[in-house]
């Protein structure tokens, strides 16, 4: 039994010798019916559910690490690794490793011949790691002010790979964000605009789910830059990376690109960069490479052990805090928890959510004033209209959103100004069912020439001939302009001749209409005077005649009253 299982294994482990020897030797310790101690190695403690694209936490791997004995109460490190798919996260880390396996020692990096173990990786163009893992064994290292601190070190499901949704990618990102003291941003060759608005879009999707956030809400983030193949422009490691960084986020471009470095800055207590020569041909190239320092470039090996000691040599490492407060491997535990019970729940915007607003708005409108809904009074439109916006409005300020209040008002701005748009053209909809105002340019036209016909038929009568041939002239064009009217409303053509004709129809009303109500207005200004007594005040008692009179007189003047009110 336990030669085919030595042969199996050996299969399937190929040229990891190492690994094959640990494990050989915890058969033949399990044979012998020895105790068995768990080798360390990466734990998953964030699941990642491709179906429904959505993360779990696995409480007790996490409560099993972080809640041992010896480090719950110790305040916590946590160094953590994240960037795009396929771009080196793991190897790194496995180098970290090795150096907080051996530290103190100046050959911390190896052997030549000494296969690279620990997180898994590979080669290849597939994504290896999914949601968040954590090394299993957690390190206890003492500082130079005499305390002891627990270091954690996190790997990351790669961004941007073909199964997941920018929605998955913000939320890993976001949480190892929230969650770690040191944040290593992986990127190769290069910093690009888009790199920048990727990490704006993460953090602030972590900001988000902090609240009462009074300070900077994340502390160290450091820009490692792999492959770079500039040395002649910026020198190999954190100097000539510092010099890079400020050079990329300068705040003198266009706004747009300014928020996005002002966002940056805005999130993080310390930035910094690390440029990092390319690893060789043999690694990029030989589908065999297991990680031996003799595969690897001189130059990359060089720059290697500059910046592992950069992140977590003792008098370097960054203690994680809260709101002000050092976190312990307990209080780690509860943070956990309480971020990814955030990120399962629908609190966070998704990404095409800053439309919902304005679609809720126009909805609700078009269900008090649906192409199938009668004709509605312009008062209650309105009325709607303003409760709608108000409750729009106020429902955009609840959302959590992104970019910061500066920038969210403007899009609430924006927002009112499409629901004004929005009641504008709902109303002439609404208009266009009133039979009355449909009807209102033939009834104009038809007013027209009844005019022009009676001013005819009486400057024609009294001899005044050429005014009576210009009123039948506008007759005959109020006339043709009336067929032409009902014509393209019948067919549907020459939809412009008819929309000048309407506006035209709707002109000469309006200016009547003032003209009348101007006139009725002087008129009622003019016989106020019989509407100087009340019409219920009391009079002298009269005969059975002057009653009658009386009563007469008050009914013309409740009549008069009336129509001065309608005037």
């Amino acid at each position: 039994m336990y030669l085919a299982l030595e042969t199996r294994c050996c299969t399937i482990l190929g040229s990891r010798e190492r690994d094959y020897t640990i494990l050989q030797s915890s058969m033949m310790k399990y044979m012998t019916g020895a105790v068995v101690e768990e080798e360390p190695r990466p734990i998953q403690i964030v699941q990642a559910n491709e179906d429904e694209h959505s993360f779990e936490l696995d409480v007790a791997a996490l409560e099993k690490i972080l809640l041992q004995d010896h480090i719950k109460d110790l305040n916590v490190v946590v160094v953590s690794v994240a960037g795009a798919f396929r771009k080196g996260k793991s190897f790194l880390l496995d180098f970290m490793l090795r150096y907080m396996h051996s530290q103190k020692s100046r050959s911390w990096m190896g052997g030549d011949d000494e296969p690279l173990t620990g997180f898994t990786w590979r080669g290849g163009c597939e994504r290896e790691t999914t949601g968040i893992q954590i090394w299993s064994d957690v390190f206890v290292v003492d500082k130079p002010d005499g305390s002891k601190v627990a270091v954690l070190l996190v790997d990351t499901q790669g961004a941007f790979d073909s199964q997941s949704t920018i929605k998955d990618c913000a939320t890993v990102f976001a949480l190892s964000t929230m969650t770690s003291s040191v944040q290593v941003y992986n990127l190769s060759q290069n910093i690009q605009e888009d790199d920048l608005q990727h990490l704006q879009l993460f953090t602030e999707y972590g900001r988000l789910a902090m609240e009462e956030i009074y300070l900077k809400p994340f502390q160290s983030l450091m820009f490692l830059i792999r492959d770079w193949s500039y040395p002649y422009e910026h020198h190999y490691g954190v100097e000539g990376g510092n010099a890079f960084l400020e050079k990329r986020l300068q705040q003198n471009q266009h706004e747009e690109l300014q928020n996005v470095r002002k966002h940056i800055h805005s999130c993080f207590s310390n930035i910094g960069c690390f440029l990092l020569p390319h690893p060789g041909l043999e690694v990029a190239t030989n589908p065999c490479f297991d990680g031996r320092l003799r595969d690897i470039n001189g130059d990359f090996k060089r720059e290697l052990a500059k910046l592992v000691p950069l992140l977590l040599a003792p008098e370097r490492l960054v203690e994680k805090e809260i709101g002000g407060n050092k976190v312990t491997c307990r209080d780690l535990v509860e943070y956990f928890k309480a971020y990814i019970k955030i990120y399962q729940g629908e609190e966070l915007p998704h990404p095409k959510s800053m439309l919902q607003a304005t679609a809720e708005a126009n909805n609700l409108t078009a269900v008090v004033c649906g192409g199938d809904k009668p004709y509605i009074a312009p008062a209650d439109l309105e009325h709607f209209h303003e409760e709608f916006r108000e409750h729009s409005v106020r429902y955009f300020r609840s959302v959590k959103k992104m970019g910061g209040e500066e920038f969210c008002q403007r899009y609430q701005n924006q927002l009112e100004s499409e629901l004004d748009e929005a009641y504008t053209n709902f109303s002439k909809h609404n208009d266009g069912k009133n039979i009355f105002y449909a009807a209102r340019t033939p009834a104009t036209l038809f007013a027209v020439m009844f005019v022009t016909y009676v001013v005819s038929g009486v400057t024609g009568f009294i001899g005044l001939s050429t005014l009576a041939a210009l009123a039948n002239m506008v007759m005959g064009m109020a006339l043709l302009s009336l067929c032409t009217w009902a014509y393209v409303r019948y067919s549907g053509e020459f939809r412009e001749l008819g929309t000048l004709i309407d506006q035209v129809a709707e002109t000469l009303w309006e200016q009547v209409g003032a003209v009348l109500t101007f006139k009725m207005n002087n008129l009622g200004e003019r016989y106020r005077w019989l509407l100087a007594l009340p019409p219920h005040s009391p009079r002298p008692s009269l005969g059975s005649f002057g009653k009658s009179c009386f009563s007469l007189d008050r009914r013309l003047k409740q009549m008069m009253w009336l129509l001065m009110s309608l005037a």
